[in-house]
């Protein structure tokens, strides 16, 4: 039985291209996704804000509202809440140059635009939470943006949005890079002290996704541990990657199972999700993989959770507390590493 409650977003089922190549699946509908997510046993489901309002920028704001009220029907009949909404900026063409941080100024007023949307679309849903990815805010060209002025404007879109609705809670997602070489807030630090310089730092926090840590070059479970200790942990994203390279978004624990262990683990120990919080995957199918082997990338990621937190509770805390007086460190990476190859002794 898992302590946690699952998360999932309709893009984690795709057509299987990438940046070389076409689709090699056909799509499946957004009714089909997730009727099975559900079966699967996931509780939220994460929306971009044209997930659930295709072709929004052709709608005035009432249809908006009442295309997300649908969608909130939906969900209710299948038994599934909104996570949270993220204004998907990164492919609209007047976001080239970033939203938030663009040098057009008609740029900007777009990006607040769409962030506005997506706080409408949000409470329609039922959700309060709103999640920046800011994958374009950040440069390409190092001198094509001041970055004093940049975090500037980045701040005031974010005020914007937190005086837009009172209730609105802010998630920033670091990322270090891709599709922007240099990223504005790449890590959780920055994502905290870039909180604590908005108007309201209580509702500004972090969503930490695993790859992005590791291509940062740093540890998934210290960047928990980081945001954890300062209350600004409201989402995780867990998935995996094979070092620094592009974005990979593997099924979780399959790269870095010792990593994968010890996220679960501080998730685990300081009761991540108490407050309602979700555990979220954020996984890409292998491009080999059928159309009717579209979930599995899900499913084992599912059960990788599920067999790491059993990993957790089996650990003989006592047992690792005499290692740590004693400095031994050597014997408790041993332990470590029998308990995760089920070769641990009482």
């Amino acid at each position: 039985m898992s302590l946690f409650k699952f998360s999932v977003g309709p893009w984690n089922v795709h057509e299987g291209a990438d940046a070389f190549g076409p689709d090699v699946r056909p799509s499946l509908s957004f009714d089909t996704k997730l009727k099975k997510f559900k079966e699967m046993g996931f509780e939220g489901i994460q929306f971009h804000d044209d997930d659930a309002v295709p072709d929004m920028n052709d709608l005035s704001e009432k249809q908006i509202i009442s295309r997300a009220a649908e969608v909130k029907a939906f969900l209710d009949e299948q038994g599934l809440e909104a996570e949270f909404v993220a204004p998907r900026l990164w492919i609209d063409p007047r976001t080239v140059d970033g939203g938030f941080t663009s040098n057009s100024q008609s740029d900007r007023e777009f990006a607040l635009w769409r962030a506005f949307r997506s706080i409408d679309i949000a409470k329609e849903l039922g959700t309060n939470r709103i999640v920046l990815w800011l994958a374009r805010e950040g440069t390409l060209c190092l001198e094509s943006k001041d970055p004093v002025e940049s975090m500037v404007r980045l701040r005031e879109a974010v005020n914007a949005m937190l005086a837009y609705d009172p209730n609105v809670r802010i998630l920033i997602e670091p990322k270090p890079n891709e599709p922007i070489d240099r990223s504005f807030l790449p890590t959780v630090g920055h994502v905290l002290g870039f909180a604590a310089g908005t108007n309201d730092s209580s509702r500004v926090g972090a969503l930490l996704e695993s790859a992005h840590a590791v291509l940062a070059g740093l540890e998934p479970a210290i960047e928990m541990g980081f945001g954890l200790a300062h209350g600004k942990l409201w989402g995780v994203h867990l998935n995996d990657q094979n070092g620094l390279r592009y974005d990979q978004d593997k099924a979780f624990g399959v790269e870095n199972l010792r990593s994968a262990f010890n996220q679960v683990k501080v998730l685990t120990d300081h009761q991540y999700g108490k407050n309602g919080e979700f555990v979220g995957l954020d996984v890409k199918a292998m491009r080999t993989q059928s159309v009717d082997q579209s979930f599995r990338h899900l499913e084992n990621s599912l059960r990788m959770t599920k067999l790491l937190e059993n990993k957790v509770r089996r650990l003989n805390r006592e047992k690792v507390d005499q290692f740590r007086a004693a400095r031994d460190y050597e014997a408790l990476e041993m332990y470590i590493m029998e308990l995760l190859l089920g070769e641990e002794s009482a």
